[in-house]
């Protein structure tokens, strides 16, 4: 849901008085709950091994592409199927302050202005405890070192330590596991490996837009080019795409986010090249070659194979890494085995209607690639399929597990966390709602009588629409003026928003309707739309 329109409803139940001074209100008969992020989702500690000096390396944003090359650097280990950094003195922790949540909150706590870019599950964390969730608990979080393999033995005790513990901390109760993005193949590689403990310790897992058969053209422009995790003014301070690019090709996690070349794809996945050639009479051409996944390995090698890094003076080759690509085709067939325990239960959701890279395309007819060292400094172009902007829904959707359900939301990858409709699945499933109907912090119910949103491109311009109807019940007092006048009342709110970088803008307007009160009910009629456009 756009921004603008969230902030319009808010501002409504504001103005029906349905928000009141926020109470803090715990339900002690909560199973607890266990988030887990995706890849880049928790916050990562540099220690110096000398002096026991303790910095943020990710998230930050003043001085960080400095401290990300400093600190994160990496190369693989075969032998032991682990990345360490290149700075030996170093060594990388997750914090576990607030019971594993505040590594998992905001990325960058000192960040003011414009934090939300690097809220993870900020929202969901907030919405939780507005159901009555507690931190340390009935509520948890597991940040992890996110370079590593899904698979990575000491990941994979470390999670079995946090399951272990809050079951003893919410006194026996089974665990339910939120997950998000590459979160869901860590958790699937758990529950491969470890079913006994899974189905000991869990009652249910949901999978929030999980890359189950990777994402691949996500994945391919990464590998080749690098990629930004914040856009922006924001990116401007941030790290480069090229130093990212460098910790990416040593990364175990993201070999295994590519896509699969075993899965039966509904439009396949390519990298495509447009390459100029001269035939043995001198004369050129163009041609348009397509490589499937397994075909694209050799294009990576060359492309690749001059890729360096310059490291305290010391010039270290970072080529495609053909082992990292063995551990983790080792890590897909892990995943194909992996089965959901007979007492676990396990539900998916996945994001649609965003536009999602999934073949990648380098050159063009008019300006072909002559030589393929050219590709980690050319522009891709991408051709998009169905998806949350990142993974596709083809991909989201096919977890190859016994599911009680899997329910489409229209949402971007990152965004998908904090929506609405998200919240409503999830407290459903959690049943954290015994009556669906039922606010206990401000004791009232409300009968979601009616509820349509619909998503569209239009001119150029993204056009987000909303229509939901209330029957709310009190036998409070609010909204007693509007009763007693036995009029029908109606209200409209607009509001505008421009992009620090005059690129963007986004306007929103709603309008209400206030039936009068009626045996006990009042009849609420909401319409809002918001326009936006990016560059």
């Amino acid at each position: 849901m756009a921004m603008l329109i969230e902030e319009l409803i808010k501002s409504i139940e504001m103005w029906l008085k349905l928000i009141k001074k926020p109470q803090e209100y715990i339900d002690p008969n909560l199973d607890p709950v266990l988030l887990v992020p995706g890849v880049a989702g928790s916050i990562l500690n540099a220690v110096d091994k000398k002096t026991g000096r303790t910095e943020r390396v990710w998230v930050r944003i003043l001085g960080a592409d400095h401290e990300f090359c400093d600190k994160l650097w990496c190369r693989f280990d075969p032998s032991t199927g682990k990345t360490t950094n290149l700075d030996p003195d170093t060594s990388i922790e997750v914090p576990e302050d607030r019971y594993g949540l505040h590594a998992i909150d905001n990325l960058d706590p000192d960040m003011i202005v414009g934090s939300d870019c690097v809220y993870y599950y900020h929202d969901m964390i907030v919405e939780m405890l507005s159901w009555g969730y507690q931190e340390g608990k009935t509520l948890f979080g597991f940040g992890y070192d996110f370079r590593q393999s899904n698979r990575l033995q000491e990941t994979m005790e470390c999670f079995a330590q946090k399951l272990e513990s809050i079951h003893t901390a919410s006194g026996g109760k089974k665990i339910n596991i939120i997950s998000h993005s590459m979160g869901g193949l860590l958790v699937k590689c758990f529950m491969a490996l470890h079913s006994d403990i899974f189905e000991k310790y869990v009652k249910n897992w949901i999978a929030i837009a999980a890359p189950f058969q990777g994402a691949p053209g996500y994945i391919t422009s990464s590998l080749l080019n690098g990629t930004s995790f914040v856009h922006g003014w924001e990116e401007r301070f941030f790290i480069s795409k090229w130093s990212m690019h460098q910790l990416l090709i040593e990364c175990p996690s993201i070999y295994e986010l590519m896509g699969c070349p075993d899965f039966h794809w509904e439009h396949a996945p390519l990298l495509e090249i447009w390459k100029e050639k001269s035939n043995s009479n001198g004369e050129s051409s163009v041609v348009l070659e397509s490589y499937s996944p397994l075909e694209a390995v050799s294009v990576y090698e060359l492309a690749l194979s001059n890729n360096k890094v310059t490291y305290n003076g010391e010039k270290i080759s970072l080529p495609f890494n053909l082992e990292l690509l063995k551990w983790a085709n080792k890590t897909r067939e892990i995943l194909c085995h992996a089965k959901v325990p007979d007492k676990v239960k396990f539900y998916n959701i996945y994001g649609t209607n965003y536009e999602t890279p999934h073949s990648v395309c380098y050159g063009s007819q008019n300006a072909p690639i002559s030589d393929l060292q050219q590709l980690p400094f050319v522009q891709s172009n991408y051709i998009s399929v169905d998806g949350d902007g990142t993974v596709p829904t083809e991909s989201a959707k096919a977890d190859g597990l016994k599911a009680e359900a899997r329910v489409g939301v229209p949402g971007d990858h990152r965004g998908i966390i904090c929506d609405r409709h998200v919240f409503r699945v999830i407290k459903h499933w959690l049943r954290a709602d015994h009556d669906p109907y039922y606010n206990p912090t401000n004791d009232y119910v409300i009968l979601p009588t009616s509820f349509d949103i619909e998503r569209h491109r239009e001119k150029g311009l993204d056009v987000t629409s909303l229509r939901e109807e209330w029957e709310i019940v009190s036998e409070s007092q609010d909204g007693k003026e509007n009763a007693d006048s036995g009029k029908t009342k109606v209200g409209s709110i607009s509001v505008s928003h421009v992009g620090d970088d005059n690129t963007t803008w986004e306007e929103a307007h709603a309008t209400v309707i206030v039936h009068p009160k009626s045996e006990g009910k009042q009849h609420v009629e909401l319409n809002a739309m918001s326009v936006s456009a990016r560059a």
